[in-house]
């Protein structure tokens, strides 16, 4: 196993990283912005370098910081959670030119599953079935609208290079799509410096149901059951469960399979999600693959059983892969609720400030992963995630009991703090989410306005996914810098000429 890890990140992520590392007996490196000089992940590190201002584009999107602050430090490999630069290919390749292991898959790998057109491509071959809709991008508005026509309205466009719920755009009908192609396509540019886009049908009525890979280098692969991240603002998720609820066992059956076939196809190594849209005859549609821990592995590991942090240490070091699918049981029920430093009543927009208050629940078969604590600034210049509540019980009802009771204990406060906790209790006590019964339409159902306020169909704008997490700041050229609102959860690139050549400014031991 490594001596010393560099972590990548901030956060509930970076103290997660670290406390698994240091059950594996592995010293820690975090960098850090200036803004997260007192964090908790800063205080609880072996060593802890400052890489730049609060600004993530010259923080921890500063590669060349990070990589200096690993060779300086003596780090072997760079973990670099989820967000920022977990999925950026060139920093991959970066940290293998210069002697450090990135904890994720080989950078070709990444390159060619970041790029959502490809990725459906290779997926195709691999005999995962794909939303009706073009397989290559569309280069322009003519070809869009024959797709459209096609596959039928309403339709979604989205951007080759997007992820973590960024780039895509509602289009409810033909006369809606020269305007939302053209929109598309600009942001597109401005976010990822890649303005290319594809056009499928957009499943209104599905359910988001993703599965939990682990991969080798040696060609062994397993997967770790379903989850469901139905409920969805804006394409961020807000409740995940594993396993996915209310679907037959032949069809959690056949998305795992071919989820992992997919996976090995490529050559995908660590631990990855693949997604899916489940619609209601039980129909699987490809999304993409996510090449990093994500927000919700909680649920996973908890029915499992499997730390995945570690999983992945254990992969990126080189060792085969130490389970086999019959090692895998899933055992009852898990919910997480994402607790966001946002207000719902305004639109949830960001609610930062200082936490007079902070008191997680406890309680049996209740986990809480956060980096809050009493007197912890909550800064506007990353994203809003403050904490999540993840219970474990033998079935859905219970757990579903269970969460509501921890979420009612969850006390936050301070000046202007307002939390996500309110509106995460009325999707828990919906009957519909009750009875597992919801779709990704659930969300937009519960914020919509009483029917007679409710403006016509044909009136609704096209409806766009708000980038998702990091720095507030306009960014260069190319460089991906994302919005405060988001989910913890940037899928683009930042590629290495966008990125400050400055080291780091401080070390200090621990």
């Amino acid at each position: 196993m490594f001596d010393k890890v560099l972590i990548a990140n901030r956060g509930e992520i970076a103290l997660r990283v670290l406390r698994a590392c240091r059950e594996l007996g592995v010293r820690t490196v975090v960098v850090h912005s200036s803004a997260d000089a007192d964090s908790l992940p800063v205080r609880l590190a072996d060593e802890a370098v400052r890489i730049g201002p609060a600004a993530s584009r010259r923080s921890y999107l500063n590669a060349a910081a990070i990589v200096e602050a690993a060779r300086q430090t003596g780090a072997q490999a760079v973990h670099p959670g989820y967000g920022f630069l977990s999925e950026d290919a060139d920093f991959a390749e970066i940290c293998a030119e210069n002697g450090l292991v990135f904890v994720g898959p080989p950078p070709q790998v990444m390159a060619a599953l970041a790029d959502k057109s490809t990725a459906r491509a290779l997926m195709s071959r691999a005999g995962l079935p794909l939303p009706p809709g073009s397989v290559r991008t569309l280069p322009t508005v003519g070809e869009a609208q024959e797709v459209a026509a096609e596959v039928g309205y309403p339709v979604i466009v989205k951007a080759a290079a997007g992820g973590g719920g960024r780039g895509m755009t509602v289009v409810r009908s033909a006369a809606e799509l020269p305007r939302a192609y053209a929109r598309t396509r600009a942001a597109a540019q401005v976010a990822f410096g890649d303005d290319r886009v594809y056009v499928e049908r957009y499943l209104a009525d599905a359910r988001h149901v993703e599965v939990q890979v682990l991969c080798d280098g040696h060609g062994n692969g397993v997967h770790l059951g379903t989850r469901d991240c139905s409920v969805q603002r804006r394409h961020q998720k807000l409740i995940e469960e594993a396993p996915a609820p209310a679907l037959r066992q032949a069809t959690l059956d056949t998305v795992a399979e071919v989820a992992l076939r997919g996976a090995l196809s490529v050559g995908f190594t660590g631990a990855g999600t693949v997604e899916f849209l489940v619609d209601e005859a039980e129909r699987c549609h490809f999304l993409e693959i996510n090449c990093r821990i994500q927000v919700e592995h909680p649920v996973t590991e908890m029915v499992t059983g499997i730390d995945l942090v570690q999983e992945q240490l254990h992969v990126a070091y080189g060792t085969p892969l130490r389970l086999r699918q019959s090692d895998v049981r899933l055992d009852g029920v898990a919910i997480e609720c994402r607790v966001n430093v946002e207000d719902p009543d305004r639109d949830f927009a960001p609610a930062p400030g200082r936490l007079e208050r902070f008191r997680p629940p406890g309680g049996p078969f209740t986990r809480v992963d956060t980096h809050g604590h009493v007197g912890y600034l909550v800064s506007p210049h990353y994203d809003s995630l403050l904490a999540k509540v993840a219970v474990w019980a033998p079935d859905r009802d219970a757990a579903l009991d269970r969460l509501d009771r921890a979420l009612a204990e969850f006390d936050v406060a301070g000046p202007g703090v307002r939390t996500t906790i309110p509106f995460a209790r009325r999707v828990l006590r919906d009957p519909a989410f009750r009875a597992a019964r919801h779709t990704t339409a659930l969300v937009e159902r519960l914020l919509a306005p009483p029917a007679d306020d409710a403006p016509p169909a044909d009136d609704a704008p096209p409806t766009a996914a708000p980038p998702a997490d990091g720095a507030v700041e306009a960014p260069p050229a190319r460089a991906v810098v994302p919005d405060p609102r988001g989910a913890a959860e940037p899928g683009g690139r930042t590629p290495v000429s966008a990125v400050p050549a400055a080291g780091p400014t401080t070390w200090r031991n621990r």
